[in-house]
């Protein structure tokens, strides 16, 4: 992996703004890992993705990341910090690729959960659609006793069981923070969504770095390309010359 350089932020902005944050995680991961090949990116679990998209965002911006929530109970905002690494230690590394489990008299062989999932169930009017859709696709093969049972047909208890074992597998699939609210002294749980969180981020970087080209090739003429190949510290110092 290699951190995002200046001229890495703008080019990912500009091919992934407004598209879907399944195809902006796949963007940032295809520039950080140029020798991937893009098969092996989108069929990564979704918590293997979001510990690679963690490790960049370390990479790339530091060690910790801040945000708000607002509180459900009074409306306040809440300000949140987390460790990258610390939310890094949870995963698993290599996953198999597939898995069997037992359950309520049920042996269900399934895969977990990635990208290519995320984008077809995108498609879904509702949750309980978008649910049974990531079961047909995620379970292989299901059987009770001798009999071949359909994805689609498994109880309910089964289905949960099957969710519980994938989160255990591969936990950074839903990042969850608990928050406290010390205006009203209200708890709660938040899912950490990392691609947003990264994309918000890039979006501040790219407004900064263009306002920086812009000042700095009209005080000298420069290229944007040789502008942001400079450092940032280079960079600022021209501009500290330039005002």
């Amino acid at each position: 992996m290699r951190p995002l350089a200046a001229r890495d932020l703008l080019q990912v902005w500009e091919w992934g703004e407004g598209r879907h944050p399944v195809d902006q995680a796949l963007l940032l991961l295809s520039v950080a890992y140029p020798e991937t090949a893009w098969e092996d990116l989108v069929t990564l679990s979704v918590g293997r993705r979001d510990a690679l998209l963690l490790a960049l965002w370390e990479l790339t911006f530091g060690a910790t990341l801040e945000g708000f929530a607002e509180c459900p109970a009074c409306h306040e905002p809440v300000a949140f910090t987390v460790h990258a690494a610390g939310l890094r230690q949870s995963d698993p590394g290599d996953l198999p690729d597939a898995a069997t489990m037992l359950a309520d008299g049920y042996e269900v062989r399934f895969r977990l959960p990635n990208s290519l999932d995320l984008a077809e169930v995108a498609r879904c009017d509702d949750a309980e659609a978008a649910r049974e859709l990531l079961i047909r696709r995620c379970v292989m093969q299901a059987r009770q006793g001798e009999t071949e049972i359909a994805a689609g047909s498994l109880p309910p208890r089964v289905i949960a069981a099957l969710a519980e074992r994938m989160a255990e597998m591969d936990p950074l699939a839903e990042i969850m923070l608990d928050l406290h609210c010390p205006a009203c002294d209200h708890r709660w749980s938040v899912i950490l969504d990392i691609v947003p969180f990264l994309w918000t981020k890039i979006a501040a970087c790219v407004k900064r770095l263009l306002g920086e080209v812009d000042v700095l090739a009209r005080a000298y003429g420069w290229r944007e390309a040789d502008i942001l190949a400079l450092s940032a510290r280079r960079r600022q110092m021209y501009l500290e010359m330039a005002a």
